[in-house]
């Protein structure tokens, strides 16, 4: 019996530890798999909301270690962790993803001499400046098995003196969540709610510091914004740090005036879901919705200067547009008028990634 602490810790992670707990419990009489949340970000009704739309069980254990600078942050995971696993004696440890519960997790397990898998491994940016491009990099470099989404990823591992021993291409896992729940989701009433009676509409998250704690940044993306919203409404699920800088710098009266942009309250998993993949385009600063639209096949504006999925752009739908208001009209204008909506086929994105992952253990 093989006994597995599966991590998570912020709400990108819920989609990517819900299909690995399923297909370990499918297979019960060879896993024990165990599920702690770190509580890195934690609101209780978001976090209620995204275990049933996961079907994912509660969790064994919640650390709750709340919000705080990386480096305290990643300090109190370590501390909460360690006793955990020292109780536990997992055989591994498995981390998802680029938050901070990541990489703190992943180091518990290397300095206990628990083996660790990350899943996402290989992903770069090559952007030093993003917090999430350390965590990505160091929580590599102490795993004992690297999970990886797509061939690039492999190739970055091995440029960076991996060896290939502990590389498996299994796939993208996000994928495997939006397979299962995608029918289910067409069922939320979110877009009845919102008055959509239409697919004439836009998606917008926006919550990476780059954007929203610079004000010329935040203004430059809202003034493109303003632009696109004339043409159709723009739905913006507001994530609780946006919306605090959205207070501080004074910008509700901007916002308020572009009527066509319409902010709501983050949405659980099934409704975000319904609403963006009817949408005619996607706009966001995010990582896992870039993937998600390709295999959709959605036009996707990523509002930074580089990513770290790069196939998503090479391959499918995406565009890299930056903060600069006019090339992001300008790219928002050429998807617009483009009508067609062709999903994208990526090897081993498929719906089975948690499988290859079970086994690969």
């Amino acid at each position: 019996m093989i006994k597995v602490i599966n991590v998570v810790g912020a709400r990108p992670n819920f989609m990517k530890v819900a299909p690995i707990v399923e297909a370990m419990k499918r297979r019960e009489r060879e896993f024990t798999p165990l599920l702690i949340h770190t509580g890195q970000h934690y609101d209780a009704d978001m976090s209620d909301s995204f275990f049933r739309d996961l079907d994912l069980p509660a969790p064994d254990i919640h650390l709750g270690v709340g919000s705080a600078p990386r480096a305290e942050q990643l300090a109190a995971v370590e501390a909460r962790f360690a006793p955990v696993v020292e109780r536990e004696k997992p055989d591994w440890i498995i981390v998802v993803g680029d938050v901070n519960s990541t990489l703190a997790c992943a180091r518990t397990g290397k300095k206990l001499g628990i083996k660790v898998a990350h899943v996402e491994a290989g992903l770069r940016s090559f952007d030093a400046s993003m917090p999430e491009e350390a965590n990505r990099v160091e929580t590599d470099r102490v795993a004992d098995l690297l999970f990886t989404p797509v061939e690039d990823a492999n190739e970055n591992l091995l440029a960076e003196g991996i060896k290939a021993e502990r590389i498996r291409l299994v796939g993208n896992i996000m994928i495997d969540s939006l397979m299962k729940h995608l029918e289910r989701a067409q069922q939320s009433k979110i877009k009845t709610r919102l008055g959509l009676t239409t697919n004439d509409y836009a998606v917008l998250t926006l919550h990476r510091p780059s954007n929203v704690d610079d004000p010329k940044a935040f203004k430059r993306i809202l003034e493109a914004l303003a632009e696109i919203s004339r043409r159709l409404p723009i739905i913006f699920p507001v994530h609780p740090r946006t919306k605090k800088n959205i207070a501080e710098f004074g910008l509700e009266e901007g916002i308020a005036a572009s009527s066509g942009l319409r902010l709501i309250e983050p949405l659980g998993y099934l409704d975000f879901l319904s609403l963006f993949s009817g949408a005619r385009l996607v706009l966001t600063d995010s990582g896992g919705i870039q993937e998600e639209t390709t295999q959709l096949g959605i036009p996707c504006l990523t509002l930074r200067e580089n990513t770290e999925r790069p196939i998503t752009v090479t391959m499918g739908t995406n565009k890299i547009v930056g903060t600069d208001p006019d090339k992001i009209m300008t790219h928002a204008a050429a998807a617009l008028a483009n009508l067609s909506r062709q999903p994208v086929s990526i090897p081993l994105w498929d719906g089975h990634a948690a499988e290859r992952i079970v086994a690969a253990l």
